[in-house]
C-alpha cells in the first residue's frame, strides 16, 4: 500500500470560493462597460457620425472581430512570458484609459476628425484583448481541482475524481456565462436607454466608472487569490518558450499540410496523454534536474501543436455560427430602427416611451439568465434519461443543438423582415422578440459548450490560450461577417444596376433594403457548416 489518503470528495458548492465568485462579478461588471459601448455603437456611427448603414456595419464587426481576436497574441505571450495576474493589471489599465479616451471623444466630437474615433475603441480592443482570457483562466485557476495529472491513488478514485473535476468546471463555466449575461443586460438595458434619450457622453461616461471601480475591486482582492501559473512558476526556464515552440510546431505543420483529426482509436489517445505527461512532469523536478525537465519539455511540444491542430477543424465549423452572434448589433439593430418602437403610455393619446432598438439585445441575455439555472435541473436530468450521459448530452452535441437554433433563429429573422417590407404601416418593433430569444436560448447551448470545449482540450500550462481560441472563434467570425457584407453589397448592387452606394440588400433606403435575403443566406451558410460539423464529431 502506498499509504496515500484518497483525495477528499469535491463537491460543485464548494469549489466556487470567495475568489472565484468574485472574479466572476468582476467579469460581469466589464461585460456591463463593453455592452455599453459596443451595442449601441451602430446608432451612434449612424445618427452622430453619419456613417451608412453598411459602412457602419462593417466597421463594428471589424473592430468586434479586433477586439476578439486580440486574445490569441496576448494569451501566448501570458503563457509564456507573463502571469495572468499581471497581464489583467496591464489590460485593465489600457482599458479604463480606452473608455476615457472614448468619453472625452463622445463629448468633444463636434470639434474632433471622425477617423480619431477609433483610436480609443482599439484601444479599448487592446485592453480587453488581454483582460478576458486572462481573467477567465485565473478564475478557473481558483478552483480547488487540481489538474488531474498528479499522480497517486488508484483507478476507481482517479475516475472519480475525474468526473468530479469535470462537473467543477461545467458549474464554473456555466455561472461565468450567467454573471457575464447578468452584466451584458444591464449594460444593453440601461446604457442604450440613456444614449438615446439623455445623451452620448454620460452614456459612455457610467460604463467608463463602472469600469474603473471594478478594477479597483479586483486589485483591492488581491491578497485573497492563488495567483497560480500551473507547475511552472519556479522553472521559468523551462517554461518560457514551451507554447511560442509549440505555435512553431503547429505553423510548421499547417505548412507542410499535415492536419489530422483525432483517432478515434483509444492508442492514440493513450498516446497523446503520455505526451502530455512528459511535457509536465519534468516541470516538477528539483532544480538541479532542470536540463534535464527542458529536454523532455521540448520532445513534447509537438504534441501540444498537434491537439491545437486538432482543434481547428472545429474552429473552423464555429465560425458561421460567430457570423450570426454579430447579428444583433448590427442589421437587428437597423431593423428596430425602421419599426415602430413607441410605447404608448397611459393608452389613448397619451405620451409615449421610446425603446431604444438596442435594448431589444436584452432579451438575449434575459433569455440566457432565465434559462441557464433550469438548465442543470431540467435539461441535464432529463437528457441523461435518454443518453445514459452524466450531463445530459456531450460537450460538442451542446454545441450542435445551438447552431441549430442559431439557424432557426436566422429564418424567423428573414420572415418578420419579409412581412415588415410587406406591411403599409410600421410594424411594432416586438415582432424581433422571437429571433433574438432564439438567439439567447442558442447561446447557452453554443457559446457554453464552447468555452468548456476550448478549455479542457489544452494542457493546463495553456488554458488561456484555450480561452483565446474559443474568443478567436467570434474574432474571425467578424471578419467573415464584414466580408460577407462588402461582397454582398457589389454583388447585389450591380445586380440591381446600382453600380455603386445605396443600393442591393443593404441600401439605406429601407423600401429597397432587402435583409430578408440575407438572413436566408446565412442560414444557408450555417446548414453547410453544421452538417459539416456533424460529420467532424465522429472523430472527437
Amino acid at each position: 500500500m502506498s499509504g496515500k489518503k484518497p483525495p477528499p470528495p469535491v463537491t460543485a458548492t464548494a469549489r466556487l470560493s470567495r475568489p472565484c465568485v468574485m472574479i466572476i462579478v468582476v467579469a460581469s461588471v466589464e461585460r456591463f462597460a463593453y455592452k455599453g459601448v459596443a451595442s449601441n455603437l451602430l446608432t451612434y456611427l449612424t445618427d452622430v457620425v453619419e456613417m451608412s448603414t453598411s459602412a457602419a456595419a462593417k466597421s463594428v464587426s471589424t473592430w468586434s472581430g479586433v477586439t476578439s481576436m486580440l486574445p490569441l497574441l496576448t494569451a501566448v505571450l501570458a503563457d509564456s512570458y507573463w502571469d495572468r495576474y499581471s497581464t489583467i493589471t496591464a489590460s485593465s489599465l489600457l482599458y479604463v484609459v480606452g473608455l476615457i479616451g472614448l468619453t472625452l471623444w463622445a463629448l468633444l466630437h463636434t470639434r474632433m476628425p471622425c477617423s480619431t474615433l477609433f483610436f480609443p475603441l482599439y484601444l479599448i480592443s487592446i485592453g480587453q484583448g488581454g483582460y478576458n482570457p486572462s481573467l477567465q483562466a485565473f478564475g478557473a485557476d481558483q478552483l480547488d481541482i487540481g489538474d488531474g495529472d498528479d499522480g497517486g491513488g488508484d483507478n476507481g478514485t482517479t475516475a472519480a475524481t475525474e468526473e468530479q473535476r469535470s462537473k467543477v468546471k461545467s458549474l464554473f463555466f456555466q455561472w461565468w456565462y450567467f454573471g457575464i449575461c447578468s452584466g451584458s443586460l444591464l449594460g444593453n438595458t440601461t446604457m442604450s436607454y440613456v444614449q438615446d434619450t439623455v445623451g452620448w457622453g454620460l452614456g459612455f461616461a457610467v460604463p467608463t466608472a463602472v469600469m474603473a471601480v471594478s478594477v479597483a475591486a479586483f486589485f483591492c482582492c488581491t491578497p485573497l487569490y492563488k495567483q497560480r501559473q500551473p507547475r511552472v512558476v519556479h522553472h521559468k526556464p523551462c517554461r518560457d518558450h514551451s507554447v511560442l515552440k509549440a505555435l512553431k510546431s503547429l505553423l510548421a505543420s499547417v505548412a507542410a499540410r499535415e492536419i489530422t483529426l483525432p483517432s478515434r482509436d483509444g492508442d492514440d489517445d493513450a498516446d497523446i496523454v503520455s505526451e502530455l505527461e512528459l511535457q509536465e512532469k519534468p516541470l516538477k523536478l528539483a532544480d538541479e534536474k532542470q536540463e534535464e525537465a527542458m529536454t523532455m519539455s521540448e520532445a513534447a511540444a509537438p504534441s501540444v501543436a498537434k491537439i491545437i491542430l486538432r482543434l481547428l477543424p472545429i474552429w473552423t465549423m464555429l465560425l458561421m455560427f460567430a457570423v450570426i452572434f454579430q447579428q444583433p448589433m448590427t442589421f437587428f439593430t437597423k431593423q428596430g430602427m425602421l419599426m415602430d418602437h413607441r410605447v404608448s403610455v397611459g393608452g389613448g393619446g397619451g405620451a409615449a416611451f421610446v425603446i431604444p432598438p438596442a435594448m431589444l439585445q436584452s432579451s438575449i441575455t434575459v433569455s440566457i439568465i432565465l434559462l441557464m439555472p433550469l438548465y442543470d435541473r431540467m435539461v441535464v436530468p432529463l437528457t441523461s434519461l435518454v443518453t445514459g450521459h452524466g450531463k445530459g448530452i456531450t460537450v460538442l452535441q451542446r454545441i450542435g443543438v445551438g447552431m441549430v437554433l442559431s439557424i432557426v433563429a436566422m429564418a424567423v429573422a428573414a420572415l418578420v423582415e419579409a412581412r415588415r417590407l410587406r406591411s403599409a404601416g410600421r410594424l411594432s418593433i416586438f415582432w424581433l422578440l422571437p429571433q433574438y430569444v432564439l438567439l439567447g436560448v442558442s447561446d447557452v447551448f453554443t457559446v457554453v459548450g464552447m468555452q468548456e470545449f476550448f478549455y479542457t482540450q489544452v494542457p493546463s500550462a495553456m488554458r488561456t490560450v484555450g480561452i483565446a481560441l474559443y474568443l478567436s472563434v467570434f474574432g474571425v467570425g467578424s471578419f467573415v461577417g464584414a466580408f460577407l457584407i462588402t461582397a454582398l453589397e457589389m454583388a447585389t448592387a450591380a445586380g440591381n444596376g446600382g453600380g455603386g452606394h445605396g443600393h442591393g440588400w443593404f441600401s439605406d433606403d429601407p423600401r429597397e433594403a432587402r435583409l430578408d435575403k440575407y438572413y436566408w443566406f446565412l442560414a444557408l451558410l450555417s446548414c453547410v457548416s453544421f452538417v459539416l460539423f456533424t460529420h467532424l464529431c465522429k472523430y472527437y
